[in-house]
Order: structure tokens, then sequence, then C-alpha cells
């Protein structure tokens, strides 16, 4: 299984005139957010960097620093109505945040979806709109 060891590297995009960063999505084709957050970029001109999270998932590396850039613990970012946040017994308030993260890891369904980063921020894609404010 490939592994995506970084967030950097998406194409340049215009995001407005005359202002260019590299944009990245963590996309899951069959999640309607994401499908919508990624038209939404579109429509204003930005073409992502596309990371299907669950054929080519984050890293360690990758998912600590996503999580430090949207503010977040590993627990916020989890799609805790999984059949895998139950079997693994996420909820439980002792594990650590390395144990989260390392669950996330082995089990990227778990990653909430969708994720939009920039050079320097990052946004979950719930709402859609929500990403527009790292543009």
């Amino acid at each position: 299984m490939a592994y995506n060891s970084s967030i950097q590297g998406a194409m340049s995009a215009p995001t407005r005139p005359g202002v260019f960063m590299t944009i990245t999505i963590y996309h899951n084709p069959r999640c309607s957010k994401s499908r919508q957050t990624l038209e939404l970029l579109r429509d204003r001109g930005v073409e992502p960097r596309i990371v299907e999270y669950l054929d080519t998932p984050p890293d360690t590396v990758t998912l600590e620093r996503l999580l430090d850039m949207l503010g977040l613990e590993p627990r916020d970012l989890m799609r805790k109505k999984e059949k895998e946040f139950r079997e693994h017994g996420l909820a439980n308030p002792e594990l650590s945040r390395k144990a989260l993260i390392a669950a996330m890891v082995a089990h990227p369904k778990l990653i909430e979806r969708p994720i939009v980063v920039t050079d320097n921020k990052a946004a979950l894609g719930r709402p859609p709109e929500a990403v527009l404010d790292v543009l």
C-alpha cells in the first residue's frame, strides 16, 4: 500500500487574481460532501491535487501535521459511526494521541473528509463552504 508522506506538492492554483498556492484535497469520491467540496473549489477556478486517502492514506507524520493545522485532536477528526471505531474501542478516553493516530493510519476510513490543505492552512469541508476560509 502506498502512503502519502507529504501534504505539500500540489500544483499551484490561482485562488485570487495574481495569487497562487498549492492546494490538496483529501477526497473520497463516494462521499457527497467531498464531491461538493471539490466542485466548489473547481467552480472557483481551483484545480487541487486530489489524494484519494482511502487508496493513499496519510502516514503518521502527515496526519499529525493535518491535525495541528486543523487545530483538532485525533478523536475530533474521526468518523465515530464507523464500525472500526467501535471494534477498536476508540471511544476509550485512556487511549493516547499516538494510539488514536495509529488507528487512523491503519484504518483511513475513520478519517473525516474532505480535508483541504493549502501552503499553511487546512480546513475540514463540513460544510463544504468551510474550505473557502483557507483560500
